[in-house]
């Protein structure tokens, strides 16, 4: 094959799974990391600006027969831009031939797969309770609005609390959320308030290595689930302390973001998201303990998400081919 295709943020969302079949490679994707079957070095990246990274993810499933690089921006000042957070490609791989047969943009591949992977698939299957109804989301962009979508496949959510520091975002994300999923959905002024009295809670702010420590002890209710997807930067360290099982989704990631400055002081790894989905320890054990969730965002979820893609670009024709 002499030619490669390139497929576009929208293309990329139409080719893509429902949640629930998302859900399930997505398990099979940890399934496979749990057996040693896959291969994926820690992330390498550089750092323009302060709080800003470019980050290169590459990865192999041979199961999959999935072998790419997820090349990602994230710049927490673009908000004030006008131009996204998260930005970046993915690029997918012959595994026996080493050439190239993809470029996809990697936006909407990241927004959906940390969802999926992190509150919903994985993490919260095994950690919240099953009955959660209020769900807390303090930072109402991309990655908000994808985990509200994840969450509700799963639980019977009836309401959701929205809190941002930019109260038009919070706004839209409520009048949205009320109108597209029906739940009943608010803006709430005060970051408290889409903590304490929750059963589920995600936060998705910027990822700093200074955590702002927004969230104080005694907010995360007895029984809640919380999901970091901004590392620890929401978190005030005495308010980690009082979780019960604190999990993330891979070690040696996090064990590598400390040398790089993050995460300074959290609580000791109960487990990996692998050994949740295998079994090989419990999640939730009573109703009363508090579990939370730090996804680091890992290269085998986004090459094995970009190769379901490729395989339903080819078979549906859709995309712009290109010469190599």
């Amino acid at each position: 094959m002499s030619e490669l295709v390139y497929l576009s943020r929208d293309q990329v969302a139409a080719l893509s799974p429902e949640i629930p079949q998302l859900i399930a490679l997505l398990e099979q994707v940890f399934r496979e990391k749990a057996a040693g079957r896959t291969e994926m070095p820690p992330k390498i990246g550089i750092h323009p600006e302060k709080d800003a990274f470019l980050h290169a993810m590459p990865a192999f499933l041979p199961a999959l027969r999935a072998a790419g690089l997820k090349w990602v921006s994230a710049f927490p000042e673009n908000r004030g831009r006008g131009l996204p957070t998260i930005a970046g490609l993915i690029v997918l791989n012959d595994p026996e031939t080493g050439l190239p047969l993809a470029v996809m943009d990697a936006s909407w591949i990241t927004a959906k797969r940390t969802a999926a992977a992190s509150a919903s698939a994985l993490a919260a299957r095994h950690l919240a309770r099953p009955d959660s109804r209020i769900l807390g989301i303090l930072g109402c962009g991309v990655q908000g609005q994808s985990h509200l979508e994840a969450l509700l496949a799963l639980f019977p959510i009836r309401e959701v609390r929205a809190y941002d520091t930019d109260e038009e975002a919070g706004e839209r994300f409520a009048t949205e959320a009320e109108a597209r999923f029906r739940v009943l959905a608010a803006r709430v002024n005060d970051p408290r308030k889409a903590v304490s009295g929750c059963d589920l809670v995600v936060t998705a702010g910027p990822i700093l290595r200074e955590p702002h420590a927004t969230i104080r002890p005694g907010w995360l209710e007895a029984g809640a689930f919380a999901s970091l997807v901004d590392f620890d930067s929401y978190w005030d360290r005495a308010a980690l302390r009082e979780v019960d099982k604190w999990c993330t989704d891979d070690l040696k990631q996090l064990e590598h973001y400390k040398t790089l400055g993050y995460f300074r002081d959290v609580p000791p790894v109960y487990a990996e998201l692998a050994d949740l989905v295998t079994g090989r320890k419990p999640g939730r054990e009573s109703p009363e303990e508090r579990t939370m969730a730090c996804h680091l965002g890992l290269a085998l979820e986004d090459v094995a998400l970009a190769g379901h893609i490729y395989r339903e670009a080819l078979e549906k024709k859709i995309g712009t081919w290109l010469p190599r």
